[in-house]
């Protein structure tokens, strides 16, 4: 842990120029006086860092110190600084890790690249916290203790034992086999079995977490995108319901964005689109569809085609009344 610590320290002083203890404590998220023992440490290592005195002071490198890295490409190099420049660095509570690593790939980087590929990835922006109708992406915390057991328990194999909190019920203990961890939309989702039978749980819901030293009981090979498909669709059959609709193309996204899956789509000849969605129930479909005026036609089930009509008579009659003085 410290070793890495001093190779950050290093690598930060090389992009920044001079920095105050101060600057790199809050940059290594450890106490001033651990920076001042590790610059010590650097010093009689025979790194070449120095400290300026007097009021605009801090801690430098000699010029001209810095490491190398071979065999890594432009287009490469722009992947890996877009990808830690978005929210997806928090992906599996990884983002102090991913922060040093991108530190070195840019310090490693040749001269002649390095302000090229600053600029160029400040031009890429993945996954901003609004959308574009400034709608704020719900995102979920999970504490760092829960995601550190747990992750350490999907690597090594072994088992987990956590206290669970599902929606409208009381907090349970869970011991369970972990099999690996997905993340989407930025939910973190443990794929597990428990006696044998699968299991999915929301890492966000466990209060608390803890590694077990027995070892899993786990296959030594993982499709982790063939197990993810097989439980989506076990899940939506189990607590969705399908629509048939058909809508004007440029409703579509709308549609989209308020389904919670989509089964098929075809394009018709009258340019309309033809898809099978899934909502959570019947009343979360009559909202969705309702949005969509005349642009949106359900063909199935019947139960939802009878739910809108209803609504559509009584404000027909309603609207058909003239409103008294």
């Amino acid at each position: 842990m410290r070793a890495d610590r001093l190779v950050s320290l290093v690598l930060l002083l090389r992009q920044r120029g001079r920095m105050t203890a101060e600057d790199l404590a809050g940059e290594l998220e450890v106490s001033t006086r651990t920076v001042l023992r590790d610059i010590e440490a650097l010093s009689t290592a025979g790194v070449p860092v120095y400290a300026d005195r007097g009021r605009h002071g801090g801690f430098s490198l000699l010029p001209g110190f810095r490491t190398e890295l071979t065999g890594l490409n432009h287009d490469e190099a722009l992947a890996l600084l877009t990808a830690g420049s978005g929210r997806g660095e928090q992906v599996f509570g990884l983002s102090s890790a991913l922060a040093s690593a991108m530190r070195k790939v840019v310090d490693a980087l040749p001269d002649g690249h390095r302000a090229s590929l600053d600029d160029a990835a400040r031009r890429f922006l993945v996954e901003p916290e609004t959308d574009l109708l400034s709608r704020k992406l719900v995102t979920e915390d999970v504490p760092p203790a829960v995601m550190r057991e747990v992750r350490q328990a999907v690597l090594v194999g072994h088992r987990l034992r956590f206290d669970y909190a599902a929606p409208d019920k009381e907090p349970r203990s869970h011991t369970v086999d972990p099999i690996g961890l997905v993340t989407v939309r930025d939910r973190t989702y443990l794929l597990a079995t428990k006696h044998g039978d699968s299991r999915t749980y929301r890492l966000s819901r466990m209060l608390s977490a803890e590694e077990l030293p027995e070892a899993a009981e786990r296959p030594e090979q993982v499709d982790l995108d063939r197990i993810w498909a097989e439980r989506t669709a076990q899940f939506l059959s189990e607590n969705h319901i399908p629509v048939l609709v058909r809508v004007n193309p440029s409703r579509r996204e709308e549609l989209l964005s308020s389904a919670r899956a989509v089964r098929a789509e075809e394009l018709e000849a009258d340019g309309w689109v033809r898809l099978e969605v899934m909502f959570e129930d019947l009343r979360h479909a009559v909202w969705a569809i309702w949005q969509l005026d005349t642009n949106a036609d359900v063909l199935a089930p019947d139960s939802l085609r009878t739910a809108l009509r209803d609504r559509a008579t009584i404000l027909a009659t309603r609207y058909s009344q003239e409103v008294g003085p």
